[in-house]
Formats: C-alpha cells, structure tokens, sequence
C-alpha cells in the first residue's frame, strides 16, 4: 500500500481539498509554492500513462476546478500542472500556482508549513471551489 493509499484511506491524516469515486485532492504537505495540490487517483498505479484510458481523461476533467480555485486563491498567472512521479510510486499530478516556468522546478527546496498554514491554504482553495 502506498503512501498515498494510506491517505486516501484515511490511515494518514491529510489538507484534502476535493474527492470523488476515483479521485482524490489534497495539499502537497512539502510544497514547492503555497497552494500545491496533489491529485491521485484512487487506484493503485504506480505510473501515470499505466492508467485506465477513462482515468486518464477524467483525472483532467476533475483538477480542473481545483485549478481553477487555485487560480483564484491565490496571486498567480495561472495554475501549472506536472506529472513527475518519482518520490511515491502511485500515479499523481501536481497542480501549482505558478508564475513562470521555475515555479515548477522540482529540484528546488520544499517549502515546510505549520499546520496551521496548510489549513489556511486548504481553506482557500475549498472557499474558491465553492
């Protein structure tokens, strides 16, 4: 079971900002930018074009009013996304409040929140979806 199984589970407390049958949302807890949420599918898959073809094109169609809501919450150009998937084998993308192309540079240190900020942040984003 992968880490993100285990919060999808509930083992693992998490920020989650949106869920449905397939997919899950919730804040990236190491973010590179404020706002950075990670969209998993429910499905255990460790590489992402491993995927189902349905969960390939709904993945998209359910982040992007996150996307949306992360465009309003928050002051940037417009909402990044990636697929990187190296640091936990479970398919997922990252959604990122960006400005220019380095604010996707994954090799760039993480940024380390309180809780009290993450629920901060979840809060704007759930408020934007709404």
């Amino acid at each position: 079971m992968t880490l993100f199984s285990k919060i999808i589970a509930g083992d693992i407390p998490s920020y989650a900002v949106a869920e449905n049958d397939q997919f899950f949302a919730f804040l990236d807890i190491f973010p590179l930018v404020e706002g950075h949420v990670l969209v998993v599918p429910k499905v255990e898959v460790d590489q992402f074009f491993d995927l189902p073809e349905t969960f390939l094109s709904e993945i998209l169609l359910f982040a992007r009013p996150i996307a949306k809501a992360i465009e309003k919450a928050f002051d940037c150009n417009r909402c990044g996304i990636s697929v990187v998937g190296l640091e936990v084998p479970h398919a997922h993308l990252h959604l990122l409040p960006i400005n220019s192309a380095d604010d996707l540079n994954f090799t760039r240190g993480k940024r380390k929140l309180t809780p009290e900020e993450l629920e901060a942040i979840q809060r704007k984003i759930i408020g934007a979806l709404a």
